[in-house]
């Protein structure tokens, strides 16, 4: 012990700078919670995304513990023990002596969960989440401690015991209900074969949470984190060297100028690694105003690639519908009318002809076309005006970062810019005229 003595300072400094880390990693998580914007289900684009809404699937999970219909759930039982042990120690004169004294604890005897993809449903629609690797805070469905003379002890837990049991297990459960109000944090994704979005996990993603708490309870239980790290980092960085001298005998209270040394030294390398934190966070929240405004990009290019393809499909179905009816019937009439074996038009030839036209033309009808073509035009116009009230509102929250004190400061330092919001007025991008004027 002796020997660790001088290298007190140093442990103290070390495992203080670790504190201040991990305080940055709190705040950093909780500025990305604050600035980004709950996206509306239908509104997931690719990329990191923040939603809020209900769990649901059409065939839930039964948790362990408590039954309930869920989609993920995570459950333990633990062991209580006690022992008595005896050991030896030196007395204030130096004396060897022996004492009892007991020892109580818990210890895990089993253990398990399951979780399956489910659907984050809000007043939109829905997307689907793939929950493995996420950070999962599930609620609390089962919360028991029992004897063995409970059925529970060994209905639900294990056959056997651990040594100097006591008798008595701890049996508790989380889970994530169907129905709950979630808040859903990740990174979305298109899904394989299918024209839609998921959440899932990515390595590239600086956060992947589905918790049952309220964004201002996260945001708040960051904030907690970042101060109590920060605090408990000074402590340790002045603590090395008080405790050097306390073992060392040295008067603590003539001491003290010493310790504002490295109280000082640990709030330079708060403030510089803060102006680090924060300017990151203004520049990812930049890169996520230029991919809002690249996102309103490509929808205005879906929507001019998409709608002239649409009208002119629907227009040349409307025009050679009579047409085709008509070649369809005497291809039918050919195909009655020339059995195999008989003289007449090929047989074979005939039934090409009717597949190539059930391929090229599958809908006949122009009613369900034009109904069609109506759902694409809404659906497109809806994608268009969420991704502007996507861009409008990060663009918002960056604009506003870049107003508050402190963080103005470190913006000037850097030199952003505020980003103007797109207005009805400013939406100058040419519309697609639907005419289907022969």
């Amino acid at each position: 012990m002796n020997e660790l003595v001088p290298w007190l300072p140093v442990i103290g400094c070390v495992l203080g700078f670790l504190c201040l880390l991990g305080a940055l990693r709190a705040g950093r998580r909780r500025r990305l919670v604050d600035n980004l914007p709950t996206s509306k289900t239908t509104g997931v684009f690719i990329g990191l995304v923040e939603l809020k809404g209900t769990a649901e699937i059409d065939s839930p999970l039964k948790s362990f513990l408590a039954e309930c219909r869920c989609v993920h759930y995570s459950w333990g039982v633990d062991e209580e023990w006690e022992r008595t042990v005896t050991e030896t120690y030196t007395d204030s004169n130096g004396k060897t002596q022996t004492r009892r004294r007991t020892e109580r604890g818990w210890t895990t005897v089993a253990s398990g969960g399951e979780m399956i993809p489910f659907y984050l449903n809000d007043d939109s629609g829905a997307v689907l989440v793939r929950p493995e690797g996420a950070d999962i805070e599930a609620l609390s469905v089962f919360d028991q401690t029992c004897t063995s003379w409970d059925a529970l002890y060994y209905g639900k837990g294990p056959a056997g015991g651990i040594m100097n049991s006591t008798g008595r297990r701890h049996f508790h459960e989380h889970a994530l209900p169907l129905h709950t109000p979630i808040y859903v944090m990740g990174q979305s994704r298109e899904r394989a074969g299918v024209v839609a979005p998921e959440i899932a996990a990515d390595k590239s993603a600086p956060m992947f949470l589905i918790s049952t708490r309220s964004e201002q309870q996260i945001s708040s239980g960051f904030a907690w984190a970042f101060w109590g790290w920060l605090i408990f980092g000074l402590v340790l960085a002045v603590g090395g060297f008080v405790w050097r001298d306390g073992v060392q005998g040295r008067d603590l209270q003539r001491q003290w100028p010493v310790y504002l040394l490295p109280a000082f030294g640990f709030g330079l390398t708060v403030a510089l690694g803060w102006v680090w934190m924060v300017f990151n966070s203004l520049i990812d929240l930049r890169q996520r105003v230029r991919q809002g405004w690249a996102q309103v990009d490509v929808q205005l290019k879906r929507r001019f690639d998409l709608i002239p393809n649409l009208v002119a499909t629907v227009t040349g179905l409307r025009d050679h519908e009579a047409k085709l009816q008509e070649s369809i019937a005497l291809l039918r009439a050919q195909q009655t009318a020339t059995p195999p074996g008989v003289a007449g038009p090929d047989y074979a030839a005939c039934t090409k002809i009717l597949v190539a036209v059930r391929e090229a033309y599958p809908e006949l009808t122009a009613q369900p076309l034009f109904l069609e073509l109506q759902k694409s035009l809404v659906d497109t116009e809806h994608r268009i005006a969420l991704a502007r009230g996507y861009f409008n509102e990060i663009a918002t929250y960056y604009n506003t970062r870049l107003e508050v004190i402190p963080d103005r400061f470190v913006a000037a330092l850097g030199g952003l810019q505020p980003q103007p919001l797109m207005l009805a007025n400013d939406f100058e991008r040419e519309p697609v005229a639907v005419n289907f004027a022969p």
